[in-house]
């Protein structure tokens, strides 16, 4: 699916620079500049096939120079599901690589189109079903929402069945009733939207808009793999997956992307505290949750978040006052509806909300790992 990408400039207007392909998982822009575009024939030395981003290593030799460039590519599993593996390209192929130029001037370059000398055969790039998997199914068959012997809805699987929730359909939070455009990651197309988005306080708002200035650049679930946490965690490519431990009184929440980490959510009633065996009163990722039961609504309660992490795509700012009130309703078999009430009297002017829905993947949760190599 194509993702058109917008490059900010000084004073704050959006210009069209190039209509890209992106399904990478954060936005490369800040990194990879699409106005400087180029060309590289060269051998491979090295293949590096980890998470977040595949790279391939090559010598280019220029004049009586060889340099050794990074190519940057998409991660492993848009690549796998693609049908490429780490043997598609082997030491020593001859490539020639077409893409975006590192905006630092290092030898790094986003590999647009990656083709074989030998062959003439573009590899390495992800295929439409892979794009696909990604994004909401239209029309998916009719089931009722499946339920424990107490008649509870189930959050995850049946027995003898698998599956996540993923496929979000919105990927960047705004308040309810806003109607903004942005891309995957949250970049808006054009920055005068920036107060549209929630009641930012005055700092906030200025926090929300260099960063996005800055296209993401320093979103730091990628520059040092910081948990996506609270709720951004329900905006990621790779979903998440409910583990219900009804013995224990709680809920295992496990993340399909960014560092493939879970926590819990109680339900056994205990006070909203940390605990002197585990976490005391520490401010956490995922702060100190607790969920209830309002008929077929599961309510999650969650407060001492720490602020070392970006709380939803595109950077909105939070502070460690956060408190979320968090309402899923699994309407049926394939969806779950997300609802979120933000309340940051340190970021905000007042309590806002938003709500998009979720859908069932009957697959295994796919894992990823951010901290498997360079982001």
């Amino acid at each position: 699916m194509s993702r058109t990408v917008f490059r900010w400039l000084a004073g704050g207007v959006g210009v069209l620079l190039a209509a890209i392909p992106l399904t990478a998982h954060h936005n490369i822009t800040g990194k990879f500049d699409p106005a400087k575009t180029r060309t590289l024939n060269g051998v491979v030395t090295r293949r590096d096939w980890a998470n977040p981003h595949v790279h391939i290593l090559m010598d280019v030799v220029e004049g009586n120079n060889v340099t050794n460039w990074a190519v940057e590519l998409e991660s492993v599993i848009d690549l796998e599901r693609s049908g490429w593996n780490l043997n598609t390209l082997k030491s020593g192929d001859a490539v020639t690589i077409q893409g975006m130029l590192a905006r630092d001037g290092s030898s790094q370059i986003w590999g647009n189109s990656v083709v074989v000398t030998a062959s003439n055969k573009r590899v390495l790039e992800v295929s439409a079903a892979a794009k696909a998997a990604l994004l909401p199914v239209a029309n998916l068959p009719a089931r009722a929402t499946p339920r424990w012997p107490d008649g509870k809805p189930r959050l995850g699987s049946p027995p003898g069945e698998k599956g996540y929730w993923g496929r979000p359909s919105a990927t960047m939070l705004t308040e309810a009733g806003v109607k903004i455009e942005a891309n995957e990651h949250g970049l808006l197309r054009n920055i005068a939207d920036v107060d549209k988005v929630a009641p930012f306080q005055p700092w906030a708002r200025g926090l929300f808009a260099q960063r996005q200035r800055n296209l993401l650049k320093d979103d730091p679930m990628f520059l040092k793999c910081m948990p996506p946490g609270a709720v951004r965690q329900f905006q990621q490519p790779y979903g998440i997956q409910f583990r219900e431990d009804k013995t224990f009184g709680r809920i295992f929440l496990l993340e399909g992307g960014g560092n493939h980490i879970w926590h819990f959510i109680y339900t056994d009633g205990r006070k909203q505290t940390g605990e002197l065996t585990g976490n005391d009163d520490n401010p956490l990722y995922y702060g100190n949750a607790r969920g209830t039961w309002d008929g077929d609504v599961f309510v999650v309660d969650s407060k001492t978040f720490n602020d070392k992490f970006w709380f939803s795509n595109g950077g909105l700012p939070h502070t460690d006052l956060l408190h979320l009130v968090e309402r899923f309703t699994r309407s049926d078999y394939n969806t779950l509806k997300y609802e979120v009430t933000i309340d940051d009297p340190g970021a905000y002017t007042r309590p806002w909300s938003a709500t998009w829905n979720l859908q069932w993947v009957a697959e295994d949760l796919p894992t990823y790992y951010c901290m498997d190599n360079r982001p």
